[in-house]
């Protein structure tokens, strides 16, 4: 079985208010043998709550030994009083060979003077056991919907770029930037999407106007009729004082629905203010 696991992991940041990547991990390794780690808050020189300016890339690459790291940018300026480059971020962990890695920049049209900043999506190629799989994690505006939606449908543009490029494929060389590459429209999308599974943003994934490009949530796959277990405010009441709810999910292509052998969320950490979240795919 491949199993996937998507995780907000807020730079480490426990609701005890202690930063540990190491906790991070420990959790992760012990929610079972996961094949690709999806993060997202990740940064590298970026001046953290307790001061400190890590590079968490380079901390997670040595704990996750015999995984292959690739760093998603968003946020990328010039560290203050320093010459190394302060970035933020989503992480892509595997153990599988990747083949292909794509990054993209989402929009962010202009929404007044609120809080907001850059955000990008991270796309690998792997080759599981059984077939090539592109995963894609993001990490969606929380302040603006206009960013949001602008951001949602991006993201569902570009699937369906992907399937037209798969149904009248390009001119190909045997060799070098113009040779073939296999990008399968059979993909994984997870991350913080900072929408509810009511809203807008999630129809424009499950019902998109392409409806031929739709992407299935996983978590109805296998719990299905039940409400979605919450993914933030279980046990940070400060900075959720709405309480818990779901905001993080992992939707697959349609022609993965009957790979999918599970679908779960841990609700007992408290080493992040999101839940980690984790699918199971028969390989």
């Amino acid at each position: 079985m491949t199993r996937i696991i998507s995780w907000n992991i807020q730079n480490g940041l426990g609701v005890n208010g202690v930063l540990s990547l190491k906790r991070i991990v420990e959790t992760i390794m012990d929610m079972g043998d996961a094949d690709v780690v999806c993060l997202q808050e990740v940064s590298t020189n970026m001046e953290l709550p307790d001061g400190s300016t890590t590079d968490q890339v380079q901390e997670l690459s040595s704990l996750f030994k015999v995984y292959a790291p690739f760093f998603g940018v968003a946020v990328d300026r010039l560290a203050a009083k320093s010459d190394r480059r302060a970035q933020y971020g989503n992480l892509i962990l595997s153990r599988y060979p990747v083949q292909t890695v794509f990054h993209h920049s989402l929009p962010q049209p202009a929404d007044g003077l609120i809080k907001q900043m850059p955000r990008q999506m991270v796309e690998v190629i792997v080759k599981t056991p059984s077939r090539l799989l592109r995963i894609m994690t993001t990490h969606l505006e929380y302040h603006s919907a206009v960013q949001r939606i602008a951001q949602t449908k991006r993201i569902m543009k570009i699937q369906a770029e992907v399937g037209a490029l798969e149904v009248d494929p390009p001119l190909a060389q045997p060799k070098g930037p113009y040779s073939k590459l296999q990008r399968p429209s059979a993909c994984v999308l997870c991350g913080d999407f900072n929408f509810l599974p009511d809203s807008t943003e999630y129809q424009l994934v499950t019902e998109p106007e392409l409806v031929q490009y739709k992407l299935i949530d996983a978590w109805t796959l296998t719990n299905a009729g039940e409400p979605h277990l919450p993914t933030c405010g279980i046990h940070d009441k400060t900075q959720w004082p709405q309480g818990q709810h779901c905001r993080d999910f992992i939707f697959i292509a349609p022609e993965l629905a009957d790979a999918v052998m599970g679908m779960s969320i841990n609700t007992i950490t408290d080493a992040s203010d999101h839940q980690p979240l984790m699918l199971g795919l028969q390989s």
